[in-house]
């Protein structure tokens, strides 16, 4: 599966926070999307997961047209959003979250096998099963959203920010995480990240925004050797 975003464009009023932008990301392939704040970052993947509306283009997962589908229907299809900070229910325990994730599959054996997955990846979680969302820390919360993310079982997977506002020592445990699970749930996966050299490094492609539009793309390494993109995104 292979999506296939052309000529996209995100108005927010007046402002054009994605201005006709294309691009494809290829099949069990991590392609960061990385900018300064007010970039877009944020809007493109709303817009992919059907939280904001597109004014025109087209994103094709799989061949099917996904712009403008209920976040509910996207799911069904295999599409999973992770929103920056927002996605863990605080009054919830951690099984509980998960239990969510997976509350539309009708195969509960195959559910529990994921479970398992996802708790032998985070194994932070398996320890605090009972207790609710709102007591486990910044890292571990981030660990619940993308498990509960994943509990749906699927094949595209989007992440905004996930490493925002974590201890460096954590940023780099949920970025071998994510690494881990695109690898062994065949997960393709697009990244978007404020720490844009991590976020590269666990790459296979990048995209760089700027105010809306691709200042550049390509292959991960080559964008980290990039003067250019080195220079403005990467500080050095």
């Amino acid at each position: 599966m292979t999506l296939v975003v052309h000529d996209l464009s995100v108005h927010h009023g007046a402002i054009r926070a994605i201005d006709s932008i294309s691009f494809q990301v290829d099949t069990g392939k991590i392609t960061a999307v990385i900018g300064a704040n007010g970039a877009g970052k944020t809007t493109l993947l709303r817009a992919l997961s059907g939280l904001n509306r597109a004014a025109t283009g087209s994103a094709k997962w799989h061949d099917r047209e996904i712009l403008h589908t209920k976040p509910e229907l996207l799911v069904r299809q295999g599409i999973s959003h992770v929103s920056e900070g927002k996605s863990v229910i605080p009054e919830l325990s951690v099984e509980e979250n998960l239990n969510l994730g997976a509350l539309w599959r009708r195969d509960k054996m195959d559910a529990q096998e994921t479970r398992e997955r996802i708790l032998a990846t985070f194994p932070r979680l398996k320890e605090r099963l009972s207790r609710p969302a709102d007591t486990l820390s910044g890292g571990e919360r981030q660990m619940l959203a993308i498990g509960r993310a994943l509990m749906a079982k699927p094949k595209l997977l989007l992440l905004d920010e996930p490493s925002l506002g974590l201890a460096p020592l954590v940023v780099v445990q949920i970025f071998q995480s994510i690494t881990e699970l695109a690898q062994t749930m065949s997960l393709t996966v697009v990244l978007v990240e404020q720490n844009a050299m991590s976020a590269l490094k666990i790459a296979d492609s990048g995209i760089v925004l700027h105010l809306g539009k691709i200042a550049a793309q390509g292959t991960a390494s080559s964008l980290i050797a990039d003067p250019q993109v080195r220079a403005a995104y990467l500080g050095y």
